[in-house]
């Protein structure tokens, strides 16, 4: 696509990255075929071409709207449309762009700034958002509908970790959500990598990936964090661990990221592409490990639910269905498996009727097999799904964990 820059946005920090996206998109369309808001609203400006046009606009020096925001706030960053493209457009990078320059120009109403500032200052901390969920779930009777729809149904207490004892060694995000809304995902994690010979150092100061601020309007604050995790982790990393093990495939996306995002920073840039590097997603870690050892039994039927972010985002789409196969688990076949649930971090909350619409279409596709449970990878989709109160939603990995400590294996809890 021809695209001629306006001076001002000749200035802007990632300006030579921008218009190297636009000339790469050749304007074929295919992309609205797989974008879940384009299915949903039939409008050209909710679907990737139609954002990348209104981008090229905005970098052009044409005016900025509140109309050109809303069709940019509308997307979910679902990454389909990246996986379809024939060109390789670099879509979500585009859109990072694009949305900071629009977001500088454009003053959010109050209600709007209030409930991101709020989300910014609630999500990643892990010690507020438990408070939260803690006193949500004492008042739950008391809430309304749309809010007792964000609350776990069931919360899996931690079961304890195993101690430290292996030469092998793995860091692990703990997250800022899933300590309160999944408790027993991680502790499952180190278990099972305990049974392979592999061990979890904790990196308590490891945070909030980045990815909340980084997508609610404060892309500096979002990789400030960046900084503190790589921080936190590289003591680890000097000592020679094999791998950053992510159990969310969203913070996994966003960790893989931090080698790009932070290449022109030179305190950083080494440090966020050595993270990068080692990042991994569980499934990654355990596929390359002798499963045999695990000497698993289970008799449920499982739908999973990959995530965008994993199979759109980190490539990984089938890596978990051919583990669970590999491991003995029935699993069912999920129609249009490719589309969002609409979760997409904080999408849920910023664009509640959208999201609803999503849901409710994915659920109806995984539960078209009549699993007796569903699974997936990430702790926004898990939350976001099983918050409609239909069939339960797990992680893979406590399924897993699950059938490994069954009874007819004769191990032990």
């Amino acid at each position: 696509m021809q695209t001629t820059l306006s001076e001002a946005s000749r200035q802007l920090p990632r300006a030579e990255e921008a218009e190297s996206i636009l000339r790469s998109c050749v304007h074929c369309g295919f992309c609205n075929a797989t974008c879940p808001t384009y299915q949903l609203l039939g409008d050209e400006l909710d679907g990737p071409r139609g954002r990348i046009y209104l981008i090229k606009q905005v970098l052009e020096g044409n005016e900025i709207t509140r109309k050109t925001q809303l069709h940019l706030d509308r997307c979910l960053t679902c990454r389909n449309c990246e996986t379809t493209c024939p060109s390789g457009v670099d879509y979500h990078n585009l859109l990072d762009i694009g949305r900071a320059v629009v977001d500088a120009a454009v003053a959010r109403p109050l209600d709007q700034r209030l409930l991101r500032e709020g989300l910014r200052g609630v999500v990643p901390n892990p010690g507020l958002f438990k408070a939260l969920i803690g006193s949500g779930q004492v008042f739950r009777a008391l809430l309304p509908g749309g809010l007792r729809g964000k609350l776990p149904r069931h919360v899996v207490s931690a079961k304890p970790r195993p101690t430290m004892q292996h030469a092998r060694q793995v860091l692990m995000l703990e997250g800022c959500v899933q300590p309160s809304l999944s408790p027993n995902t991680n502790a499952a994690t180190a278990r099972v990598l305990d049974r392979l010979g592999i061990s979890v150092i904790p990196a308590r100061e490891a945070g909030c990936c980045g990815a909340v601020d980084y997508h609610l309007d404060a892309q500096a604050a979002g990789l400030d964090r960046a900084r503190r995790n790589i921080d936190a982790w590289w003591p680890g990393i000097e000592n020679g661990v094999e791998a950053i093990v992510q159990t969310a495939s969203g913070c996994g996306a966003f960790i893989k990221d931090y080698g790009h995002l932070l290449r022109a920073d030179p305190a950083y840039a080494d440090k966020a592409h050595k993270v990068s590097a080692l990042a991994r997603d569980l499934v990654e870690v355990l596929r390359e490990e002798p499963l045999e050892r695990l000497a698993l039994h289970s008799d449920q039927r499982l739908a999973f639910h990959c995530p965008c972010t994993l199979q759109h985002a980190q490539k990984l789409g089938g890596a978990v269905e051919a583990l669970l196969i590999r491991l003995g688990f029935n699993l069912t076949v999920v129609p249009d498996s490719h589309l969002c649930c609409g979760s997409a971090g904080t999408y849920s909350i910023t664009q509640p009727v959208l999201s609803r619409q999503l849901r409710d279409n994915k659920l109806n596709a995984l539960e078209n097999g009549h699993p007796d449970v569903i699974a997936t990878a990430n702790i926004g989709c898990q939350s976001h799904l099983d918050g409609a109160g239909r069939t339960p939603v797990r992680h893979w990995i406590e399924l897993v964990e699950d059938a490994m400590s069954s009874p007819d294996t004769g191990a032990t809890r």
